[in-house]
């Protein structure tokens, strides 16, 4: 552990979570860590923030060299009041978040509580990274992805200087045993979408409710510089993000058109 070093943690599955576990380890390795998750599931949450709640933020049992903090926001939460409320005398080298329960490949990107946070984390000009296993059991094996996570760690943290700002990176960690996966690469996000299905119920008061479920849909099943490609061929995708969402292709069609 490098004691100058301070890295930030936060999840979208809780403090209580198996991966978050074994992200603070993880974290642990690189320097302090200062860790604030959401104190329940909060999958799916993107980027929302909490405006119309009171916030209540507990401190939690934690391992030598760690600060572990229950909040009850969403993940972007977690994010804002570390860098605007905790670390008001200094600045994190790291964001980490996760190591998240399931795939935030492709589209996912866009839903996902856990690369909310760290998007979030990367506007205060810090490295950050988003770490996700490809498996949404509770009790998945996390081996592979501290692992890679350990080696992008590093080289994230070595390179930090030379790398332009805001800084995020998505990656994905396939499902299978850490010894089978074949490396990393460097991949951009499938292009695809979700297809949901509601299936409709009745509770015992007679009143109908629908539970969302749903299968993503690969434009681009064959292209091998994607996300979704790499995960279903054993490497750990790695992709930068960024939050411009101007659509450049689309203003030279848009001339002429919009007056």
């Amino acid at each position: 552990m490098d004691k100058k070093r301070l890295i930030f943690l936060t999840n979208d599955d809780s403090y209580l979570s198996k991966g978050f576990r074994a992200a603070v380890e993880l974290a642990l390795e690189f320097g302090r860590v200062v860790a604030i998750a959401p104190d329940r599931v909060q999958s799916g949450m993107s980027q929302a923030i909490t405006i119309n709640n009171p916030l209540f933020i507990r401190k939690v049992e934690a391992p030598e060299g760690a600060e572990i903090y229950a909040f009850s926001g969403t993940p972007v939460d977690c994010a804002k009041i570390a860098f605007d409320h905790i670390f008001a005398t200094e600045k994190p080298d790291l964001v980490l978040s996760g190591i998240n329960h399931g795939s935030n490949a492709a589209i996912n990107v866009m839903y996902s509580g856990t690369m909310g946070a760290a998007i979030e984390g990367s506007f205060y000009g810090v490295p950050s990274i988003g770490l996700s296993l490809d498996d949404h059991a509770a009790d998945a094996d996390f081996e592979g992805a501290v692992r890679y996570g350990r080696d992008i760690i590093a080289q994230v943290l070595e390179a930090a200087d030379r790398l332009p700002r805001p800084l995020c990176l998505n990656v994905n960690v396939p499902r299978c045993a850490a010894d089978e996966i074949r490396g990393i690469r460097l991949s951009r996000q499938t292009r695809g979408f979700w297809r949901e299905d509601f299936y409709a119920h009745k509770d015992p008061q007679g009143r109908d409710y629908f539970w969302l479920t749903g299968a993503f849909q690969n434009a681009e099943p064959e292209a091998e510089d994607t996300d979704e490609w790499a995960l279903a061929n054993r490497y750990v995708a790695v992709v930068p993000v960024q939050t411009d969402m101007t659509d450049y292709r689309m203003l030279s069609s848009l001339e002429g058109v919009i007056k």
